[in-house]
């Protein structure tokens, strides 16, 4: 049986043509000192792209320093030299700034700034990005809703991926231990991601409220973590060297996650059933749209995918309220 991702296209084994090589006559590699860019002289030049350019090495070192406002800034600075149809220069800038408004606190300006992302989004790479960055901004300021929505969506984008689905059950996990402690989802972590709102967007705020339940998170939680393994464990068999023995620990995680979750039998099977249904080596190639056109993706969404399903087996009717185990 052919495994996802393990086979070759064609073309690999075709002869290669022959090439002929062509001498250079002469070649000046240009030798750059460390940090070159962070000489003043390095702006001592009329060409825009030149300069743009070492703004962009500045802001990335300041922020991977640490430094966020002087990245920022520099950022700032960046982006007003920047073409209209450079749009690599441009999204790399507004994330970097996007990661340092949220490191300093400003998450309007930090959310705003990924929205421009998403205008400028034309296929899935983008948005997964976008998406990517989006967590990091609900999770730095402790909104679980926007969260878990943004997780979810990289699930659909990215169905066989099981570090989406470890992380979103992870999330879980982190909500079932809050609410443990403190009763209830706080009214931080469950405000909308924007502060005007639509009625659309007002209705599916208030069913993402009603996923923060207890019992739903709890069963998403199990749900995440038995997908998990059986991808980990679908694809381990191509694996080695480091990339095996990270999904070696993770699938022990998995499973100590699992048992402290506490599921019956039955509902381990029962959801066993309902996520594994997609996982066929064909199907799997198919559904695969990782850099596709936007324009081209036909996306369901994640309860139309599996939540409903798994609402419809009853499991909650007969598992439900089951005690988390505390970690030992």
């Amino acid at each position: 049986m052919e495994i996802f991702g393990s086979t070759f296209d064609d073309s690999v084994f075709l002869q290669s043509k022959d090439r002929v090589a062509v001498p250079l006559s002469h070649y000046n590699a240009k030798r750059c000192e460390p940090e070159w860019f962070c000489e003043s002289s390095a702006l001592c030049t009329d060409d825009p792209l030149e300069k743009q350019k070492v703004y962009k090495f500045r802001g990335d070192l300041a922020l991977k320093q640490g430094n966020y406002q002087k990245a920022l800034d520099v950022y700032s600075s960046c982006l007003e030299l920047n073409s209209a149809n450079n749009m690599t220069i441009r999204r790399d800038v507004l994330e970097g700034m996007a990661r340092c408004c949220t490191e300093l606190g400003q998450r309007d300006r930090a959310l705003h700034l990924s929205d421009l992302l998403s205008k400028d989004a034309s296929n899935t790479c983008h948005l997964i990005s976008i998406l990517l960055l989006k967590v990091r901004i609900y999770q730095h300021f402790g909104a679980l809703a926007p969260r878990m929505s943004c997780l979810q969506q990289l699930c659909i984008l990215l169905p066989f991926n099981p570090w989406h689905w470890f992380n979103l059950g992870q999330m879980c996990l982190e909500l079932l231990d809050s609410n443990s402690t403190s009763g209830s989802c706080s009214s931080q972590s469950c405000e909308p991601a924007e502060k005007t709102q639509s009625d659309g967007d007002i209705q599916e705020q208030q069913e993402e409220a009603a996923e923060l339940d207890g019992d739903r998170v709890w069963l998403k939680a199990c749900t995440c973590f038995i997908r998990t393994r059986l991808l980990l464990r679908f694809l381990r068999q191509q694996q080695s060297s480091f990339v095996l023995q990270r999904t070696e620990s993770t699938l022990q995680t998995t499973d100590e996650v699992l048992q402290r979750l506490n599921p019956k039998e039955t509902t381990l099977q029962t959801l066993t059933e309902v996520v594994s249904e997609d996982l066929i080596p064909d199907k799997m190639r198919e559904d695969s749209q990782d850099g596709e056109s936007l324009s081209s993706v036909c996306l369901q969404s994640f309860k139309e995918r599996w939540w409903n399903k798994i609402l419809l087996t009853g499991v909650l009717d007969t598992d439900a309220h089951r005690e988390v185990r505390p970690v030992r």
